[in-house]
This record gives C-alpha cells, sequence and structure tokens, in this order.
C-alpha cells in the first residue's frame, strides 16, 4: 500500500481522511497540522499512527505522496517543501494562486524526479465520468457549447470562520470555480482565451455562526463573476460564480452538441443524476451512472494506482495550472474589459475505469 501523509487538520480533511482511510491501496500513515495537538486528535480518531510538525511528518520514510490540505495562500510553499523531500504531492485546490509559482512547482517536480497532483477530483466521480463516455460514444454529437451557473448567498452563512474564502485565492471563482472549470477542461479539452466582467455587492460582511458569529470582515475579492470561454476544440462556454445570489443553485451544468443536449450533475458531487434530451425530444431521459462515488480522496487513489502502474495520473499537475491560469485569465478579463488568452495546455484525461 502507498503511505500517505496528511498536512492540514481543518474541516476538509475529515473528508479526505474518512475516505483514504478506508482505500485498500493507500494507507494514511502521518498527520501534520500548525497546531500540532489538533494534528494529533484528528490522528487519533482516524488511527493514524504518527501526527506531529510538517517537518517531521513530510520526511517520514513511510510517507510517498503529501496530502496538502493547507489554506490556498501556503499551497505553493508546503508543496514545495514537500517536493524538496522527495515525496509525491496532491494539492487541494486550487494547485496555487498564480500561474508562475503553479510552473515553478511543477518545474521542481519534474527536476525531482517526483509527481504534482490536485483537486478536484469530482470528475473522476461516477457522475462526470459518465457524462464523459456519453460525449466519447457521440450521444450529443458533436460537442458545440456548455453553461455552468454557481450562485448563493456566500458561506459566511454557515462557515465558522469565512474570511478566508473573501481573500485573493478564494472569492466565487477561486473557490468553487475549480470544481466547474476542471470539468469543463476534461470534457471539452484546453481553454484558449477568456472574456469576463465582475463585481461585489458588499464590501463588508458578517459571520453568522460558530464563535465569530456576529463579526464583520473586509471583502478582498469579486464576489460575482460571468465568463466566456473558447476552447481549442472549438466550443463555447458560459459561466457564472457568484456569492450574491438569494437563489443557491449549483447543479447546473450543460453541455449542448448537434444532436442532444446532456444534462450534468454538480461538479462539486460525486454522484448523478446525468439526463439526456435529443433534438425534438418531449423529455429528458436518464442514463446510468457507473463509477466510484466514494468522494474526495479519489484523485489521491488513482494518483497511487498510477504510481503504481507506471502511467500518468489522471488529476495532474498540468491541468490544475491550466485551471490557474484560466481563473487569473477571468479575473484579468474582469479588470480590464479586454478577452485574455491562456497559453498553457494539458492532454486531456481518459475515462476512469475506477478500481476502488
Amino acid at each position: 500500500m502507498t503511505g500517505i501523509a496528511i498536512v492540514g487538520c481543518g474541516n476538509i480533511s475529515q473528508q479526505y481522511l474518512t475516505n483514504l482511510t478506508s482505500f485498500t491501496d493507500v494507507r494514511v500513515v502521518a498527520c501534520a497540522d500548525l497546531d500540532v495537538e489538533r494534528a494529533r486528535a484528528v490522528a487519533k480518531e482516524y488511527g493514524v499512527p504518527v501526527a506531529g510538525e510538517v517537518e517531521r511528518v513530510v520526511n517520514h520514510p513511510d510517507v510517498e505522496i503529501v496530502v496538502n490540505l493547507t489554506v490556498p495562500a501556503a499551497h505553493a510553499e508546503v508543496a514545495t517543501q514537500v517536493i524538496a523531500a522527495g515525496r509525491h504531492v496532491y494539492n487541494e485546490k486550487p494547485l496555487t494562486l498564480e500561474p508562475a509559482a503553479g510552473r515553478e512547482l511543477l518545474e521542481a517536480a519534474e527536476a525531482a524526479g517526483v509527481r504534482v497532483g490536485c483537486a478536484p477530483d469530482t470528475f473522476l466521480g461516477a457522475g462526470l465520468q459518465t457524462v464523459a463516455r456519453s460525449l466519447a460514444a457521440g450521444d450529443i454529437g458533436r460537442p458545440l457549447s456548455a453553461i455552468t451557473l454557481l450562485q448563493g448567498p456566500g458561506p459566511e452563512r454557515w462557515h465558522p470562520s469565512p474570511e478566508f474564502l473573501f481573500k485573493p485565492g478564494a472569492g466565487p471563482l477561486f473557490d468553487m470555480g475549480p470544481y466547474y472549470l476542471t470539468a469543463l477542461a476534461v470534457l471539452f479539452g484546453p481553454v484558449t482565451r477568456v472574456a469576463a466582467n465582475g463585481s461585489r455587492a458588499h464590501a463588508q460582511r458578517r459571520i453568522g455562526s460558530g464563535p465569530l458569529a456576529g463579526s464583520v470582515f473586509d471583502v478582498e475579492v469579486l464576489t460575482h463573476v460571468s465568463a466566456l470561454l473558447e476552447f481549442a476544440g472549438g466550443q463555447r462556454a458560459t459561466t457564472v460564480f457568484s456569492f450574491d445570489s438569494p437563489l443557491s443553485r449549483g447543479d447546473f451544468l450543460e453541455l449542448t452538441g448537434t444532436e442532444a443536449t446532456l444534462a450534468a450533475p454538480n461538479p462539486n458531487d460525486f454522484t448523478g443524476p446525468v439526463r439526456l434530451r435529443r433534438t425534438g425530444a418531449p423529455d429528458w431521459t436518464d442514463l446510468p451512472v457507473k463509477g466510484a462515488t466514494a468522494g474526495r480522496g479519489l484523485g489521491v487513489l488513482e494518483m497511487a494506482q498510477a504510481i503504481a502502474e507506471g502511467r500518468p495520473h489522471r488529476a495532474s499537475g498540468e491541468l490544475a495550472l491550466h485551471v490557474v491560469e484560466v481563473m487569473t485569465a477571468i479575473l484579468t478579463s474582469a479588470e480590464d474589459s479586454r478577452f485574455v488568452p491562456v497559453t498553457s495546455t494539458f492532454t486531456p484525461p481518459d475515462p476512469w475505469d475506477a478500481t476502488v
């Protein structure tokens, strides 16, 4: 089994640990956090044998892949430390806050002979894998366009410490955009240019739950972003990412082709439903949804299997870097009111015949 270490034992680590401690091909051997006591508590909860400081865990002899679940601003620094220790690294999204840092990370990994993986891995779930197989089978004819919507009133209502979600590197675009943009990139291929606009409804927000309830904090990012994407294959996509909507809606991803429209599931989920509606059909047809549904950590598992089998892994650093460049281009376009080119590329992964 591949030895796994978790760095960053915050809220998201619970989902990763629940799954990674249940998969048969990997073994979680260590947990680390700046708060060492929290790392020890989490390790005890999930039966992980080692807990402590980041340096100790990263250099543990049984660790092969380090899962970096730190806050976005620390992703590049921690991943660089992991690579320097000769370990593979799998980052929570986004890969980095800026494309230049992402490129440096991938170059360092190549020089060290290790791999970089990155969330989101939701595209490896049964829902989006069913969509990928449907496109490959020609169910919608030639793919032409897509529409995605992510809308809601913002996470400050329920998150006990939401300030970081309204700082650079987060907001609806960097926090939730990776799910939708990764799904589109996997299904359509690389983006070549974008156009966008954006706004911010409130200069400050109020925490709605937890020990900090009632506290007010500054909003430092755009909280509503609309973007047009052009793809190398000729497809187009219209996207909305918003924390300014009273209506919550996250399960809108539709792909239109010459023969039919495909309604995909929420790109933040690992399951279905998946529906197809052909030209002239009176209603939608549900497609059988097949594949893995375990949840977060599937990308780590598939990466471990790929390393063992000597093949490329699917939730790759190259894909994640491309998504970072797309998001950065969207922000630039929103600020400058112009089309912005996207120069990075990647090889879209084949559909995954999951082994969990």
